[in-house]
Parts: structure tokens; sequence; C-alpha cells
């Protein structure tokens, strides 16, 4: 399996806990997340380094322009991007390298790099969705509704990423993620199924 690995999920998709799963439970193999850079204010649970590296705009178009970002992308008005000599480094050091990026960023990477995977996490609902941002508290209503009517476009755009899974049961779409990295991706028929039907409900 190719040790690029992108996962990408509509805000409040779960993505961010299930990857810090993933890192403690793949005991086997070196997995690292790549920490990316950002101009979105910090909010008071995230530390510098461990969360994201924050800049101001000035530093991240110099970044940019200097052709340093593997990836970056415009997120809810905020920059962000990926230090590509860091990925290289850690890639030809034999470590898995996890992406934690929206779609955007994702087409990205699957273009300079072909043979990278792409998953990306469904929510069982949008009803569901709803319900997972406002418990976890960091957004005002406004910004909520703002990111569930861009959910949708965001699952139309994950449809097409190597692997979709479903964020229904936390242990179920973990096992999943370790299906996709260390076995290929052989996923079981039910699993499939569930998918599929949650696509075709959600791109109504």
């Amino acid at each position: 399996m190719e040790k690029l690995i992108v996962i990408s999920a509509p805000s409040g998709g779960g993505k961010t806990s299930l990857i810090e799963a993933l890192i403690r439970d793949l005991t086997n193999i070196e997995v690292k997340l790549a920490i990316s850079y950002t101009t979105r204010k910090r909010r008071p649970n995230e530390k510098e380094g461990k969360s994201y590296f924050f800049v101001n705009k000035k530093e991240f178009s110099l970044m940019l322009g200097n052709k340093e970002l593997l990836e970056s992308a415009e997120v809810y008005g905020n920059y962000y991007g990926t230090k590509k000599s860091w990925v290289e480094e850690q890639i030809s050091n034999n470590c898995y390298v996890i992406l934690e990026l929206d779609w955007q960023g994702a087409l990205q990477v699957k273009t300079s790099y072909p043979n990278s995977v792409t998953i990306f996490i469904l929510p069982p609902s949008y009803k569901e969705l709803e319900l997972r941002l406002k418990k976890r508290g960091q957004d005002r209503k406004k910004v909520i509704q703002y990111r569930l009517s861009e959910a949708k476009r965001e699952v139309e755009k994950g449809q097409n990423f190597d692997f979709v899974i479903v964020n229904d049961v936390f242990e179920n779409v973990l096992k999943d993620l370790k299906t996709i990295i260390v076995e290929g991706g052989n996923l079981p028929k039910v699993r499939r199924s569930l998918t599929k039907e949650c696509l075709r409900r959600l791109l109504v």
C-alpha cells in the first residue's frame, strides 16, 4: 500500500478523532500525521506545532510563492497547507504519512502523487452531522449552518475518492481505516453496501 494517505470528511465528520485512534492502534508500522500550516486563529484547546503551525497570511503567501507546499487550500476564509519537504522526508524513511485535508487539498495531492490513497469519511446523515457540530461547541449557529451547506458539495467531491466509508459506529469505521491502510482496502460487503446507501441519501 502506498505510504501517503489522505483522509477527508466534512467539518464535524469525526476525522480528527479517528486519525488519533488509528495512529495509536497501528503499532506494527510507523505512522505520522502531517501538521499543516494555517492562517486560522488558534482555538483554546490547540497547541502550536501539534494541532497546526499558525502563521499570518504574509508568511503563508511566502511559502506558497516559494513552492514549499505540497498542497494548499482556502477553507472558510482561512488558508491551509502542508510542507512538501517534511512529507517526502518521512516517506523516504519508510514511514506512513497521513494528511488530514479537505477535498481541495486531497485532489492536489492526488494530482502530484497519483499513487497516494485518498479516503473520504461520510456522516450517516446531515442531521447527525449537525448534532456533532453542535456537540463539539466550537462554532456559532451561523457558522454551523454554513458548514452544513458546504457539506453536500464536499460529499459530491468525496464520492470520487479511492475509498469512501461511513462514520456510523466509531469502532466500525476505525476498522475500515485499518483495513484500507494495512490490507489494501478489501472491505466487507456489508460496509460497502452501507456506504452505497448512505451516498444515495446524502446526494439527493
